[in-house]
């Protein structure tokens, strides 16, 4: 029997052992639905405290359920460890580690490169590694598939590598990943073949299958740049609205009714998150190989990432209106998570905000109820409780992040003014209240 079939056999009768490295906000979800499905399944990462707690039962996923980890881990079908020599007992690895951009803008493949290491390293026949974490066109071949063949194995004979991005959307209530639609694209098609075989077994989800890992790690480009673009596009129109005396909130409800031909993106304080304001720049860093200038990508990402600075020059031009200035004034920034209801300060934008309005000599009071404490300007700031006297206390209160918790009347009626970045005071018609 081939290595192949060998291998479908496991995955057909759940006696594969599955390995995710990276317990993360990808990693961690993962290794749940795969626990769930009946396979045994072994999560690595660097981070003792995590793999403490996955052994515990203690989640600190927010789209993982608090009783199903409890329930998997004191079973033992899900087990964590920072012992990769464990990685030999595995039949298949999902590699889902941190892709971060450098302080040059360009692609930081470093947990990949050390991830594939470790898995190359306890490689054997009848192994099959996915990677997840999304990264330029061609990592998948030109990063691990030649660890591998340094091993003397076969990519596609006795050892099987393919990439299947992610699409983890932190709070999203309907797509988790159990029902999100999984892109596959091995280097030949016995690896296509046996990584769908893996997910459709794990996941409720169609699986798109694609003819190389190429195309698989271009599509998941392609997904974020289109959106960053969009995003951009919004941001603009945001900025352009205003100077016009146009109410740009309006003008989006109004175009989102033509029921085909557009698609409504709305603007903000900046980009946010662990893909959207990374990924793309993954792809003009690669494009430069090809002599090719990726010119509306970057400029999509230049005008999301000054919307932190046109923020405070519109706090600035409302303080102005009551004769304050922004160095002195009292400012209240509510919700730091770079999206609603989620725990996550990955680039979120306020986070660059807050540093802004500090360096501008303003004083910087915030409140997230998901997000105690956070590290803005070098230092560590923790969230206040929200009350009235902190809103009449503030020479202006600006909502950042549109929280479904806030009470968005009482914020407003304590407020002496309130800058509105979300269009949360929708409907309200009161002269503290500006909207972006």
């Amino acid at each position: 029997m081939s290595c192949k079939d060998q291998l479908m056999e496991k995955i057909s009768d759940r006696t594969a052992v599955l390995g995710v490295v990276g317990l993360g906000y990808v990693g961690l979800p993962l290794c749940v639905e795969m626990a769930r499905a009946g396979y045994q399944v072994i999560g690595f990462d660097m981070q003792q405290k995590k793999v403490e707690m996955v052994n515990r039962g203690h989640n600190y996923i927010g789209d993982v359920v608090d009783n199903e980890l409890s329930v998997l881990a004191a079973s033992g079908r899900l087990q964590a460890t920072g012992d990769y020599s464990r990685l030999q007992g595995c039949d298949c690895i999902s590699i889902c580690v941190p892709t971060p951009l450098d302080i040059y803008q360009q692609p930081d493949i470093s947990f990949v490169q050390a991830s594939a290491e470790s898995v190359a390293q306890y490689a054997h026949e009848g192994m099959l590694v996915v990677l997840e974490s999304t990264t330029y066109p061609g990592t998948t071949q030109e990063v691990i598939q030649p660890l591998l063949e340094q091993k003397g194995l076969t990519v596609g004979e006795n050892v099987f590598l393919a990439f299947s991005p992610e699409r983890v959307d932190p709070g999203n209530k309907e797509y988790k990943t159990k029902n999100t639609p999984k892109v596959v694209g091995g280097v030949t098609p016995d690896c296509t073949e046996l990584a769908a075989a893996i997910y459709s077994s794990v996941l409720e989800g169609e699986i798109i299958r694609v003819s190389s890992p190429k195309v698989a790690e271009m599509e998941k480009i392609l997904e974020n740049t289109f959106r960053n673009i969009n995003i951009a596009l919004a941001n603009e129109m945001a900025i352009l609205c205003h100077r016009m005396g146009i109410p740009v909130w309006e003008v989006i409800d109004a175009a989102k009714t033509k029921p085909y031909g557009f698609m409504a993106f709305y603007p903000g304080p900046g980009l946010g998150g662990h893909c959207i304001p990374l990924d793309p720049f993954y792809l003009t860093w690669k494009a430069r190989a090809y002599n090719y200038h990726t010119r509306l990508i970057e400029i999509s990402g230049e005008i999301n990432n000054a919307m932190p600075e046109y923020i405070v020059e519109r706090v600035s031009r409302i303080l102005n209106k009551s004769k304050k200035p922004l160095n002195g004034s009292k400012i209240l920034v509510l919700g730091v998570a770079y999206k609603p209801d989620i725990d996550d300060v990955r680039e979120s934008p306020v986070v660059k905000l807050i540093a802004l309005l500090e360096q501008a000599g303003a004083q910087v009071t915030c409140n997230d109820p998901y997000i105690p404490e956070f590290i803005a300007n070098g230092r560590a700031v923790k969230s206040v409780e929200l009350t009235a006297g902190l809103l009449k206390a503030a020479d202006i209160t600006v909502l950042a992040t549109n929280h479904s918790c806030y009470d968005i009347g009482f914020i407003a009626a304590n407020s002496a003014a309130l800058f509105d970045t979300r269009n949360a005071t929708k409907g309200m018609d009161a002269e503290n209240i500006e909207r972006l």
